[in-house]
């Protein structure tokens, strides 16, 4: 029945009708950022989330509209957008210049821009917890010295999630798109924090599909793999990236039911594979507490609180499953 269901799941259409495409203006054409260029990244794309905003009034679509506009408030700092389609976003929160801890988040299915708020919440989040734990334990060592640590979280939406209802959630499609622009960002990342800054990739949902499909020779410290239905790897070692493994599942998500299986249907590879938190995977499972499939960024949870000790090298105090 699996089989079949899956197997239907690929070869048959989703019938719905088509949203309109909503007009904005093409992406800003920058360099690839370096410290003393992040300003000028920042206020091009803020200029551009404007212009779509406008444009996406005048198409008559409210909702996209407000969202760009959001986008383009002063205050916020975006390293790429693109309002095009369902759009394409990566924005910065922290002091990305001086940063020596960055967290990289990936996101899973049905992230758009209008969607983006809950994303960017996640992200938001996870900064406030990072400099509450810095002011708690006062310093840190970083980089041989003694001083605190610099923190930067990065929400990365930069590339065409899948919707939940779909086929293309089931497949890794979207994924292997996904892995070269990941890969083009973690590098261009090294030229703005350099190559002693530690850098983790927080994948969410079939966010760690993506991750999978980029980790062999990505330039990151730790990877941890939240909410996974599979990164299709069998194992930690099939990933075959020097970064250290880690994987979560709360205890009310429902991603527990999607079965770790992978096979290839008419030329389209269908499933994930084994389970990241399973011994046989080989990652350092640690604790998410009792949350659901979107908690793992909620303030106050068990999963939050560890994966800024992941973030910032307190590997020692994070909690095991």
């Amino acid at each position: 029945m699996l089989a079949a269901l899956v197997t239907a799941a690929v070869v048959v259409p989703v019938s719905a009708a088509a949203r309109p495409r909503i007009p904005a203006p093409a992406p800003a054409a920058l360099a690839p950022p370096t410290p003393a260029t992040l300003d000028k990244a920042y206020t091009a794309n803020r200029a551009n989330a404007a212009e779509a905003s406008r444009m996406a009034a005048a198409h008559g679509d409210r909702t996209r509209a407000a969202a760009d506009h959001a986008m383009a408030a002063p205050s916020r700092h975006f390293l790429t957008f693109d309002g095009r389609g369902q759009g394409l976003a990566v924005e910065v929160l922290g002091d990305l210049a001086h940063a020596d801890r960055v967290a990289v988040l990936v996101p899973g299915s049905d992230t758009t821009l209008e969607t983006y708020g809950r994303f960017r919440a996640g992200a938001g989040a996870l900064q406030d917890h990072l400099n509450r734990l810095d002011q708690r334990h006062g310093t840190h060592a970083t980089h041989g010295t003694t001083s605190r640590p610099h923190t930067a979280v990065i929400a990365w939406l930069g590339y065409e999630t899948p919707g939940t209802v779909s086929t293309t959630v089931l497949t890794t499609g979207r994924a292997e798109d996904a892995a070269p622009p990941l890969k083009r960002f973690i590098r261009e990342l090294r030229g703005v924090v350099g190559e002693k800054a530690h850098v983790s990739l927080l994948c969410h949902s079939y966010g760690t599909v993506v991750c999978g499909r980029a980790a062999h020779g990505l330039d990151v410290d730790d990877i941890a793999l939240v909410g996974s239905p599979g990164t299709g790897a069998d194992s930690v070692s099939a990933l075959r990236t020097s970064a250290r493994i880690w994987a979560a599942r709360g205890a009310d998500d429902w991603i527990v039911n999607v079965p770790h299986v992978h096979a290839d249907l008419f030329g389209t590879t269908v499933g994930f594979g084994a389970d990241p938190v399973s011994p046989a995977f080989g990652a350092q499972v640690f604790a998410a507490g009792t949350g659901g499939h979107s908690d793992y960024f909620k303030p106050g949870s068990v999963s939050l609180d560890n994966l800024a000790r992941i973030v910032l090298g307190d590997t020692s105090e994070v909690t095991r499953a």
